[in-house]
């Protein structure tokens, strides 16, 4: 398995760098995981991406080094404490770097594009020598490039990377993967994939980073799927139409991150007490305000779970890998279809940006729930019934009156307020509780069944947890196992009541308060003995997690 870094400063052809490996290394059969770290700003400031690839699955990032491809000094003076001692130092010829370290190769790179015409094309030239760096073929260049690049840069940026990829010699060995026909997607494209299979037919958000993945690939696709992708002028508007729509019959998704769902919080609670079917994805930052906006953190959940004035059933599931992303959006659609409940998904600027393989999903199982076509005699919208579901028409597409209104009201839609009706209807939507709590998913389950100690974690901690849980139980201290959460409210309690019995239990988790562990005391009773927390806008490793562990984590 290997790792580089590739670093610089924004603008100077990061992503698209990065893009072209990617696809270049996934033809010659090799897993792919790239997660990306970049600052707020167009211009400048130090971004950096990591790019693991082996014949393996792998499920977190590393910061242990085989390469640096440095686009500016900062990357070398920032990462190569980072390096393997077998490592290269890829940079330019320019860069006052000591000569004295044989693991730096400066190559020309921006003299090599600025006489070929285009002095971005300084990064064609470092992708073909990392190519060759690896021992890898030229033979995929130029397709992969007219993939990614305008025809009129094309020619130039291939001229680029055949000088790169003849400068070096090969450093490391082509190892056989057998990965080339696996997806190649990113957490927010798997989303909205999800979304698309789903049967999405609507999409409203206001672009708020990192959720801005999310409505730029529905709107790549809008056309081709049948969904209608909007733009709206701010997060309220954009909760407002989907509500709208979902009222009208179409499936209905919003999106943003946690300053947006802040202002969708009164719109959440209307789609609670109208019953209006509703999805909401929340791909977390660092707040409050404005916070951290390209960072990472899983600080959303207790605000999720209780937002919104009142009581009203919803469910949370937070997303843990690129392949849960797309089959909880399908299912979450279903879920909010069925029980005409909101339904949010946690997903974080983590997840939502990195990268993966990932085995081409199988939507044959896939069925789609739908509402009730038509009513007999007279028509009750919140008709009081044993499991809480009322049946739901669509207005327009019958002859019965449907109502819809956010005050209190009655079987028909009438607002009231009479006492004995309030506590009819709110224990009307409450029972959808008990079929809801049957439709949970358990967490999942990682390592060694006889445990002595037990993590536990949700989201997007799911691939480091799991990379740590193997590392540890490679250590042969103790063994280790753990449970990671995706459905998580309300909280699937089986698995974590049978598996926390006379365990350590340590939760591990991308904020500082320790909320799942808080969730878990408050609803089971049962508490964690010790907390590994991380809260600086980076995302935990699997590494970091399993090193925290044998220090003991903390109380």
């Amino acid at each position: 398995m290997y790792n580089i870094l590739i670093g610089g400063a924004a603008g100077q052809g990061i992503d698209t760098m990065v893009a072209i490996l990617e696809k270049l290394l996934k033809h010659s059969g090799y897993y792919i995981y790239t997660t990306r770290d970049f600052m707020s700003r167009v211009r400048g400031g130090h971004n950096f991406s990591l790019l693991r690839f082996g014949t393996e699955e792998i499920t977190s990032h590393s910061y242990g080094l085989d390469g640096i491809i440095a686009l500016n000094e900062e990357t070398i003076d920032l990462h190569k404490q980072e390096l393997k001692e077998e490592g290269f130092i890829l940079c330019d010829s320019s860069f006052a770097y000591p000569n004295d370290d044989s693991r730096v190769i400066q190559l020309p790179m921006n003299k090599i594009a600025k006489e070929l015409g285009n002095v971005k094309a300084s990064a064609s030239v470092a992708a073909g020598a990392v190519l060759k760096l690896f021992g890898e073929p030229f033979t995929y260049v130029q397709k992969v490039m007219a993939d990614v690049m305008k025809k009129e840069i094309l020619e130039v940026n291939l001229n680029a990377a055949e000088a790169g990829y003849s400068a070096v010699d090969s450093k490391f060995k082509h190892l056989d993967g057998e990965y080339k026909d696996y997806m190649l997607i990113s957490g927010s494209e798997a989303l909205g994939l999800g979304a698309v299979a789903g049967g999405l037919k609507f999409y409203a958000a206001y672009p708020m980073s990192p959720s801005t993945a999310v409505l730029e690939y529905l709107a790549s696709v809008g056309n081709k799927a049948g969904i209608v992708v909007e733009q709206a002028e701010d997060e309220i508007a954009a909760v407002n139409m989907a509500l709208g729509a979902s009222f009208a019959g179409a499936r209905a998704m919003t999106g943003t991150s946690g300053g947006g769902f802040c202002l969708k919080v009164e719109a959440l609670g209307f789609s609670g007490i109208a019953e209006i079917p509703l999805v909401a994805v929340d791909v977390q930052r660092p707040g409050p305000a404005t916070g951290l906006p390209t960072r990472t953190e899983q600080s959303d959940l207790k605000f999720v779970i209780s937002a919104s004035q009142g009581e009203f059933p919803r469910l949370v599931i937070a997303l843990r890998n690129h392949e849960d992303a797309f089959y909880q959006t399908f299912r979450a659609l279903n879920l909010a279809e069925k029980y005409q409940i909101p339904v949010i998904l946690l997903s974080d600027q983590y997840l939502g940006d990195a990268t993966a393989c990932v085995k081409p999903f199988d939507v044959s199982g896939l069925e789609r729930i739908s509402h009730a076509k038509e009513a007999n005699g007279d028509y009750l919208r919140y008709k009081i019934t044993e499991d809480g579901i009322s049946p739901r028409l669509i207005p327009g597409l019958t002859s019965h009156i449907v109502a819809a209104d956010s005050d209190e009201h009655d079987e028909r839609g009438w607002i009231t307020e009479s006492a004995e009706v309030r506590n009819q209807m709110v224990d009307k939507r409450m029972r959808k509780l008990k079929g809801l709590v049957k439709e949970l998913s358990e967490p999942e389950f990682i390592g060694e069944e006889q445990c002595e100690t037990l993590l536990l974690g949700w989201g997007s901690v799911y691939g480091p947890i799991r990379e740590a849980v193997s590392l540890l139980n490679k250590s042969g201290d103790r063994s280790y196992g753990a449970l990671v959460f995706g459905d998580i409210y309300p909280l699937p309690q089986e698995k974590l009541r049978f598996y926390a019995k006379g365990r350590t239990l340590i939760n591990v988790e991308q904020n500082a308060t320790g909320q799942l562990a808080s969730l878990i005391r408050e609803q089971t009773g049962i508490e964690c003995n010790k907390s590994i927390l991380k809260y600086d806008g980076r995302q935990i490793s699997g590494e970091e997690i399993a090193k925290k562990v044998l220090e003991g984590g903390s109380k």
